[in-house]
């Protein structure tokens, strides 16, 4: 394959080879047909696993010889689909000739059985009753059905029957009728003359469409190869959400006033793509405006008015568009003008790789099996009863356009759709469909918001205060009129800070002694016993007066003072900190059930990447030179005992055991005695990859023959590395040396990671996180985030991340307010950070709990003021000491401090009553040494409490 594979496609190609096998020899043994069942979501690149399931038939692999005679049917439900798996058939599949791939013809093939060699594309379509494949002719001697019985009964053997179901755009009765076609060749037809056919592979995207195509009545043995959800999530191919816009007031805002919001959203888009491939050195991604219309009624192209849509959009983006940056893809319609504009039509297959294009008209051809990554910004003109097609439509956008999740920008990780005559109840529906059509389990996040009431906002290190201008005395400004220049002045400030929770805007710089937000050192006392979701507190934004209640008086203008006014927000350097927190490269773990590769190949990934970016230049070279000396100095070994002639000869009779399978899956044994003058080169040399194989298939014999080759006897090298691999005990010791060397080289060069660009940090993380179930990270914050929007929030001006205006509303639970607000009155106390749950960028700890090792993510991340480090950062965590997990999260915690000695504080916090029976908040520090041993010694969550009892303290 030309593209390298994800971990979990890996895998799946390797299941689905050995089911395979295995369906090839039961069926020539029992004579029951058989079928494979690859069961993946949306965007885990299906047509890709099966493109390299192919090539490893054909072609062979390590554990399985070649197949060079095998024949494919590739059956899906239409002609596009069947060219585009053709087209990444022939760009991926590298070893594939482009003459193997074949797409039959209804006017022209003609054949009595399939040809050996080759890959033949067939789609429902054609083989319908009016379908000329169906019937004989003058120019046809043999049916389709024919053809498919013939090579099926005379090359059972090698015919593969591929069923793509996963990319099904069909609906109501045609789907039907496509189901039917299917299903003829799993359970056979009579009226076809057609047995079951001997093996079916079938790609579904839920194991209910799947089963629902195979049906109850037939004898097939099934065999499963599942992705999960979570798997493809991980690998960062999938959007992390989908969020979908629709107006609560349709009449206040219109289709177009929606129209205007996505253009807003997709240049925002263009904005933060062309930023961020600008910083990582990537080519832009130029995101794709996607934007569907009616259906034309009459003689008129469509109902919508396509003039007023484009001119809307150049009205907003203050621009116009070029020749090919808008198009079409409406059917057989040629070239439009459209508000003049020449928009010309393409095909859909042909707009991801054309960057001229930015802006897509289309009607209802793009929902099935059309992939582009570039689409980040969709608007439907569609009326709310289409949620099904919607639903489709949306499965075909939540690809990303660089394969890999944004860790600088988090806005990137999401794409947009907006439904102007759509309401909350339809797009529940959307959703609804959405999650039908993924099995229940969609592989992203999916939330409807509606126009008015954001649900995500944008919050960002970036971001500062919005500045007033200096304004005159006495000089009036536009906004003074806020009704229009035919009313008065307004009078006073035009914004009040106890309406901000409406307005949504801050009043830090309007000044008065009517309203203020608090500055930095400026608190509040809260009462444990009273705190709520409503109470405010330092960092909060608050309306205090000086005289009780008091309002401006509205018949007399308070004029804007000459004098710029310093704003009473705290001042935090936001970048400054994030800055600090990404260079110092403090420890987060991620944790997985199962180790995805082997210490070998984690090891020569992450030498290759060391080298790569001149972290470690000799990482790669230093890792085989440490292999040939173990190689060489087990053959050493050999020699002074006296074995290595005797285990050569055997090489030479090839007695070793080679594990190398037949296409059926059964052990090819060589029983023929070969004496060494006549074993010829290939035989050593396939011994030789299998030896590689073994090994890990790092190449390591080709080191080894560069330092120890006889030139006087070149195969000696080769001798000697199938000797090694063929040596259990070798394995074992090259497997030990791979995991001590993985952990030394992440322990030393980790810290320098963070000093390198993001496809870097990507690469490192990735390649971590897939050799161990617990690896070991580099904290790093993103830059900008998209935060979701809780209502009954309150707004706070001193978290990390905030808005445009400085503020965050987050809502927290009363324990979490009361310690904040302890927090917040230490002298060098600076800023706090929400640590959330389940994100990319979170800091993650693992604990055990019930024997299983856990993900912790702790609630609180502080930044105080340092005078030597300049910062220094706590972790906080509040927790209920009635929660089972309390001493595993303990334990997690005091774990963590061990081995990142940097950090400042590392609290568990829990309410305790003090020397006066009140109740406060009582820390544990498992930053400290002795409290630290006490918790990992402690057995029980007994001991844990009394450790609470002698080492908690209060902070005042």
């Amino acid at each position: 394959m030309i593209c390298e594979l994800f971990p979990f496609q890996k895998q799946a190609v390797n299941e689905m080879r050995l089911r395979v096998a295995m369906a090839l020899n039961n069926y020539r043994m029992l004579k029951i047909p058989q079928v494979v069942s690859l069961q993946a979501p949306t965007g885990s690149g299906k047509t890709i696993i099966m493109s390299a399931l192919i090539e490893d038939i054909f072609y062979g692999s390590e554990q399985f010889t070649e197949q060079p005679e095998a024949i494919f049917v590739w059956l899906s439900d239409s002609p596009q689909l069947n060219e585009q798996s053709k087209q990444k058939i022939e760009l991926k599949a590298d070893k594939v000739r482009m003459d193997q791939c074949v797409v039959i013809s209804d006017e022209s093939f003609d054949r009595e059985i399939l040809e050996d060699g080759h890959i033949y594309f067939l789609n429902t379509q054609k083989l319908g009753k009016a379908g000329n494949l169906s019937r004989h002719s003058d120019t046809r001697q043999y049916t389709i059905w024919e053809t498919i019985e013939n090579t099926a009964r005379e090359k059972a053997d090698r015919l593969y029957f591929i069923i793509d179901e996963a990319h099904r755009g069909m609906q109501g009765r045609q789907a039907g009728t496509a189901t039917t076609i299917m299903q003829r060749f799993i359970k056979g037809s009579s009226e076809q003359k057609l047995s079951p056919i001997p093996v079916v592979i079938g790609m579904s995207a839920t194991a209910e469409r799947f089963n629902s195509l195979v049906g109850q009545a037939t004898n097939s043995t099934l065999h499963k190869v599942v992705i999960s959800p979570a798997q493809v999530r991980q690998s960062g191919l999938l959007k992390d959400r989908i969020v979908i816009t629709y107006p609560e007031d349709p009449i206040k805002h219109g289709d177009m006033a929606v129209l205007q919001a996505a253009t807003d959203e997709w240049q925002d888009k263009c904005k933060h793509w062309y930023q961020y491939t600008y910083e990582q050195h990537y080519t832009n991604v130029n995101p794709v405006f996607v934007i569907q219309v009616c259906a034309g009624s009459g003689t008129k192209v469509s109902d919508t008015d396509l003039d007023d849509v484009i001119a809307k959009i150049e009205e907003r983006m203050g621009d116009s568009f070029k020749e090919n940056e808008v198009v079409h893809t409406f059917g057989s319609t040629g070239t439009l003008s459209i508000h003049g504009l020449t928009v010309p039509h393409v095909e859909p297959s042909e707009i991801a790789e054309d960057r001229r294009i930015r802006v897509v008209l289309f009607k209802e051809n793009l929902s099935t099996g059309w992939d582009c990554p570039r689409a980040e910004t969709m608007m439907s003109f569609r009326r709310a009863e289409d949620a099904t097609y919607i639903a489709q439509l949306l499965g075909r956008m939540v690809r990303t356009p660089l394969q890999c999740h944004v860790l600088v920008d988090d806005s990137l990780n999401d794409v947009r759709l907006f439904l102007p005559y759509f309401n909350q109840d339809t797009v529940h529906k959307v959703i609804d469909e959405l999650q039908a059509t993924e099995g229940g389990e969609i592989p992203t996040v999916v939330d409807g918001e509606s126009l008015e009431d954001q649900t995500y906002d944008t919050w960002s290190v970036h971001n500062q205060r919005k500045k007033t201008q200096k304004q005159t005395v006495g000089q009036l400004s536009i906004f003074d009129y806020p009704n229009g220049f035919q009313e008065e002045p307004a009078a006073g400030p035009s914004t009040a800070v106890g309406d901000m929770s409406n307005s949504g805007a801050a009043a830090a710089n309007q000044g008065g002694a009517d309203s203020e937000i608090l500055a930095e050192g400026q608190h509040q006392t809260i009462p444990l016993e009273t705190v709520s979701g409503n109470d405010v507190h330092a960092g909060q934004e608050t309306e205090r007066t000086s005289g009780g209640n008091q309002s401006v008086n509205k018949e007399q203008p308070v004029l804007t003072p000459a004098v710029s006014q310093m704003s009473m927000l705290p001042t935090i350097d936001r970048e400054g900190i994030t800055k600090f927190i990404n260079e110092q490269g403090y420890l987060t773990y991620i944790v997985r059930a199962v180790k995805i590769n082997s210490y070998l190949k984690s090891l020569m990934s992450l030498a290759g990447l060391l080298s790569q970016f001149n972290i470690c230049i000799t990482a790669a070279e230093d890792v085989k030179n440490d292999v040939a000396e173990l190689i060489r100095n087990y053959v050493n070994g050999l020699h002074d005992a006296g074995k290595y002639d005797e285990l050569t000869k055997q090489v030479m009779e090839m007695k070793l055991s080679v594990q190398i399978f037949d296409v059926f899956g059964e052990k090819i044994q060589s029983d023929n005695q070969i004496d060494m003058f006549t074993a010829s080169e290939s035989d050593l040399d396939r011994q030789l990859r299998v030896a590689d194989a073994k090994m890990g298939g790092c190449g390591f014999h080709l080191a080894y023959g560069r330092k120890y080759i006889d030139f006087d006897n070149p195969n000696a090298f080769k001798v000697d590395c199938i000797l090694f691999a063929f040596d259990s005990e070798c394995i074992v010791e090259l497997n030990k040396y791979a995991e001590k060397k993985f952990h030394e080289l992440n322990d030393q060069y980790r810290k320098y990671i963070v000093a390198k660009p993001e496809k870097c940090q990507k690469q490192y993380s990735d390649i971590v996180a897939n050799g161990d179930e617990i690896s070991k990270h580099n904290f790093t914050l993103p830059e900008t985030i998209s935060a979701k929007v809780e209502a009954d929030g309150i707004k706070y001006t001193d978290h990390l991340f905030a808005n445009a205006d400085g503020i965050a509303k987050i809502k927290l639970n009363g324990w979490e307010q009361a310690v904040l607000a302890e927090e917040q009155k230490r002298e060098d106390y600076v800023c706090w950070l929400r640590n959330p749950s389940r994100q990319s960028w979170s800091l993650r700890m693992p604990y055990e709990m019930d024997g299983k090792c856990k993900e912790l993510y702790p609630d609180f991340i502080i930044v105080r003021h340092d005078p030597i480090l300049k910062y220094i950062v706590d972790i906080l965590e509040p927790h209920n000491p009635d929660f089972k997990d309390n001493l595993g999260k303990a334990k997690g915690l005091a774990n963590y401090a061990a081995n990142e000695p940097r950090i400042g504080r590392v609290q568990l916090i829990r309410i305790g009553k003090d020397a006066a029976g009140e109740n406060r908040f009582k820390r544990l520090d498992l930053a400290k040494g002795s409290i630290r041993n006490k918790v990992l010694a402690a057995i029980n969550t007994d001991e844990l409490d009394h450790i609470f009892d002698t080492d908690g303290v209060f902070e005042d």
